[in-house]
């Protein structure tokens, strides 16, 4: 690819954005198995991640994503996908849905050996190693919530401080912090941190709680400007050219610099409406972005003139400052902002923009449970628990106090991978040892360990257990008063796509787009897919990307911005239990 980058190079890139946090043992296993993690993802799951570009904070190009639908939602899709054909196909996994752990389950020596977990009404039991993957607590707003625990500890990062970056080009001005539990947020409601609360029940230490990351660019819709939960602009707007306009039309920071240090310059600029503004050449670098958030109601297309008016500015003076962004790209070390890299250049008044409005919202929790290079999670006195891993937003310290965009997926993915390693191994361990994982250690017996050396493949059998994952056993044991069926055999057994559903209208009748467009409410959702119609109503609040997504086409087809982030097969393996029937052939969309 011709890009001179390194692990070593990416090494010191995420320290240096970590600062006075930065854990040399977590940075190493992040940024050395980086090459690794993606090639298992293009390879094994056939992911398009061909795409490179450079972040902000980043000294090279190294940050990947597809040509088509977000990283996160692509790679999500692509596990999820392969999870239920491995527990369709096999007993080597299942899925339990909607359901609540509420406590870890530890023998006499501390290990964790299993966990307890409720689900419609009743408790169950599940043994075996556990891995905690729950991500952060963005959206815990509650009185007692860990983010209002470290409020007043966030306030004091050195990002707010008279001597950071930020302040320092405003003649050394502290930063106006606002209170955290003020700031939106662009993480749904299960991000409540519900994960390290189990671990610290069972002993574990955090690291960096109150470093909690607040990115510059939540878009601001213009139907609900005061919302709490907010869509976020993707880093790579701004890797692909775009800048940053107060409400006078004037820059005011290096728009590639890191999210803390952009969001101190907008709280010290204090010149809000502030617009994210892509020129055509941006655009087309990432067209498929803009053509989502345009399809949202969160960007807009305007000519440079409409720009100008929007900043109360006439064209000419618009053309001035871009004229002096230009004249800085081609001067490297001249921008009063002291940016280095640039995209999309020149920037021309006559040329067509993309434009949205930006406000800074909670983004990320660099803080959470704390862990070693192995993934297992720590005591305060630096001690594993056994049997206890965490991965990714749950996991903290690999970021310090600020994270490098793009390294998020990239810690759930290689911690995924080395704690998914570091269970095993607990989990042969105790297979080989004592016959099981269980809490007495003898939930499986006749362990058989064969070794191929062929293939180099290690096949693991034991006893007569029918539990989905190695060692684990869905029902309690018979001296507990825990319910002993598994509420999810029934489902498991006819497959991923059988169970307990709503009958599907297969068989109804044609509908008609009056009587779809009737269906328009919370309350009442019909949405057209491909022709066919669909009452999600009870799907809203479990949508990954928030209701509000789904209720912008609430009575109307949503043919074309589901396919800008589904695939089809989507529809039939996900949504058959909520199909109403054809539309009309007749009807007019």
């Amino acid at each position: 690819l011709g890009i001179p980058d390194t692990p070593e190079i990416f090494e010191k890139d995420t320290t240096v954005s970590a600062m006075e946090g930065a854990r040399p043992d977590l940075i190493h296993t992040l940024t050395h198995e980086s090459g690794p993690a993606v090639e298992w993802l293009m390879d094994s799951f056939n992911l398009d991640l061909t795409v490179i570009s450079r972040l902000a904070a980043h000294s090279e190009p190294r940050t990947h994503r597809g040509k088509e639908r977000f990283p996160g939602m692509a790679i999500t899709y692509g596990l999820m996908e392969k999870l239920d054909e491995i527990a369709a196909q096999s007993d080597r996994a299942r899925v339990i849905n909607k359901a609540t752990v509420t406590e870890l389950i530890q023998n006499e020596q501390g290990e964790v050996v299993g966990c307890v977990y409720e689900k419609k009404g009743k408790t169950y039991k599940e043994y075996g190693p556990v891995i905690i993957c729950t991500g952060g607590f963005g959206a815990d707003f509650t009185e007692n919530s860990l983010l209002s625990q470290v409020s007043a500890e966030w306030d004091k990062l050195g990002a707010w401080s008279t001597t950071s970056r930020a302040a320092k080009q405003s003649g050394g001005k502290k930063v106006p912090s606002p209170n955290l539990l003020n700031l939106p947020t662009t993480n749904g409601v299960h991000c409540s941190g519900d994960g390290i609360k189990l671990a610290l029940k069972a002993g574990s230490g955090t690291f960096d709680l109150h470093c909690v990351q607040v990115h510059p660019t939540g878009l601001i819709d213009p139907e609900e400007p005061d919302a709490k939960v907010k869509f976020l602009a993707a880093e790579a707007l701004r890797g692909s050219g775009g800048i940053i306009l107060d409400r006078e039309g004037k820059r005011f920071c290096d728009e590639l610099g890191k999210r803390d240090y952009v969001t101190g310059r907008m709280w010290l600029h204090n010149k809000a409406p502030y617009r994210l503004c892509l020129n055509g050449k941006a655009s087309e670098l990432i067209s498929w972005h803009c053509e989502h958030y345009e399809g949202r109601g969160l960007m807009k297309k305007m000519t440079g003139a409409e720009l100008a008016k929007a900043c109360g500015v006439s064209q000419g003076e618009l053309q001035k400052e871009f004229d002096v962004y230009n004249k800085a790209s081609q001067n490297p070390g001249t921008d009063k902002w002291d940016k280095k890299f640039f995209e999309a250049v020149p920037v021309m008044t006559d040329d067509t923009f993309h434009v949205a409005e930006i406000t800074p919202v909670i983004h990320y929790c660099m803080g959470g449970v704390s862990g070693n290079k192995d993934a297992e999670v720590t005591t305060p006195e630096n001690q594993a628990i056994k049997g206890l891993y965490v991965a990714g937003e749950a996991l903290g310290g690999v970021h310090g106090v600020n994270r490098l965009g793009g390294s998020s997926l990239l810690d759930c993915v290689v911690f995924g991978r080395v704690a998914g390693r570091s269970a095993s191994r607990f989990l042969l361990d105790k297979l080989i040892t004592t016959g099981g994982a269980g809490a007495d250690g003898a939930s499986a017996a006749g362990v058989n360990v064969k070794i191929n050396p062929t293939d180099k493949s290690v096949t693991v059998s034991w006893g007569a257990s029918t539990g989905g994952a190695a060692g684990a056993s869905a029902a309690p044991s018979a001296d507990d008063d825990e319910a002993e069926v598994d509420p999810n055999a029934a489902f498991y057994a006819q497959g991923v796509t059988g169970g307990d559903k709503k009958k599907s209208g297969g068989d109804a009748k044609a509908i008609s787009m009056e009587e779809v467009t009737k269906h328009n409410k919370k309350d009442d959702c019909w949405v057209i897919l491909h022709g066919q119609v669909y009452d999600v109503t009870d799907f809203l609040e479990d949508h990954p990307g928030g209701a509000k997504a789904i209720m912008l086409y609430a009575g109307k087809d949503a043919s074309k911005e589901f396919d800008m982030l589904h695939k089809p097969e989507i529809i039939d393996k996900y949504a058959a239990e909520y199909h109403v029937g054809p539309l009309a052939q007749s009807a007019k969309l």
